[in-house]
């Protein structure tokens, strides 16, 4: 197979938090009628398997399929994740709020093994609702006892910081950050590998498939929670220079670096590529073109597609037809295979 750009088909999820928002901002065909809250873009996971779209030898191979056969064609300097493809990206569609919940930190990932991985994440807002809000790390002054006792009387979301959204923000979640998608946020969200979640609080909410409260991970949580003040550098925007017309920083840390880009419509010209790209298609429509064995191909791309640009594709070339955004996610170069923890 020669290395390409790839489009995977969306694989969603229904939650009983999401909505139909995803249809009216990404123009995606969503399936059934009910609430649908997330559309996995790029996953690498045991049993959660990306497969690529599109005609010719790619079509039908799973993303764990591709890491394997290409590599560093594929990867560049990137490191594997626990052995698997580094990054989940994923959009969320909030209609209710989600649970107040945390991902493992380092010493519960390695404490626990297996297909535990400590998961950070990255939320950039695609649309929120007038007064939307997420909430983010805990007030000053709340220990365990503290929360411990707020999560039995159902009152934690009082000990939580409240952040007006709006869209355009990104802001950065790393593991151990007890935290909740408000209602009326849709998100791209950029994660590390991991999908594992400890609930704390979910609003009294009843699951309709089974007529019971969702479970609750509570000790798991109190284990990895971050007390204390936080602070999150890992999210000071700025400007970057670089052939695009308008880029800016908006999330870098060690798992992930996310830029905004803005380009123009009629640009036609090469793309600057040295290590993996992974583009969140936000507004506009495209064309990349390159070369491979002696051929020339191309790949059309709109508004609400996710592209992935391996390390090795080789000299290539951007076309738009109309002004586009994109969110442009990279890997830092890395120091090898990080483990089941990351």
């Amino acid at each position: 197979m020669r290395v390409c750009p790839l489009l995977f088909d969306p694989i969603y999820k229904p939650r009983l938090w999401g909505g139909r928002r995803l249809s009216d901002v990404l123009g995606r065909e969503l399936p059934g009628t009910g609430p649908i809250g997330e559309s996995w873009e790029v996953a690498d996971l045991e049993g959660e398997q990306s497969v690529a779209r599109g005609a010719g030898e790619v079509a039908g191979r799973t993303l764990g399929e591709l890491v394997q056969a290409w590599g560093a064609d594929l990867l560049g300097s990137a490191p594997l994740f626990g052995g698997r493809f580094p990054l989940l990206i994923k959009y969320l569609d909030a209609r209710e709020d989600l649970s107040v919940q945390v991902h493992p930190d380092d010493a519960m990932a390695r404490a626990l093994g297996g297909g535990v991985r400590v998961k950070h994440e990255a939320w950039y807002i695609v649309a929120a609702d007038r007064d939307a809000c997420i909430f983010r790390g805990l007030r000053p002054g709340v220990d365990r006892d503290g929360l411990r006792d707020a999560i039995r009387r159902g009152s934690v979301v009082e000990l939580l910081h409240r952040v007006p959204v709006r869209a355009g923000e990104c802001y950065y979640v790393p593991s151990g950050t007890l935290h909740a998608l408000g209602a009326g946020v849709m998100v791209a969200e950029i994660q590390t590998a991991s999908d594992v979640t400890y609930r704390v609080y979910d609003w009294g909410r009843t699951d309709p498939a089974t007529g019971r409260p969702r479970d609750l991970h509570v000790e798991q949580a109190l284990e990895c929670i971050a007390y204390g003040p936080q602070s999150f550098p890992q999210e000071s925007r700025s400007d970057v220079a670089g052939v695009w017309t308008d880029t800016s920083r908006l999330i870098r840390c060690d798992s992930f670096i996310v830029d905004r880009v803005g380009v123009p419509a009629g640009l036609n010209q090469p793309i600057p590529h040295a290590e993996i790209m992974i583009w969140m298609v936000l507004e506009g429509r495209g064309r990349i073109c390159w070369s491979g064995h002696g051929r020339d191909a191309s790949l059309a791309f709109r508004a609400g597609d996710t592209l992935v640009l391996p390390a090795g594709l080789g000299p290539s070339q951007l076309a738009t037809e109309d002004a586009c955004v994109w969110l442009n996610v990279t890997v830092p170069k890395g120091k090898g295979d990080t483990g089941p923890t990351g």
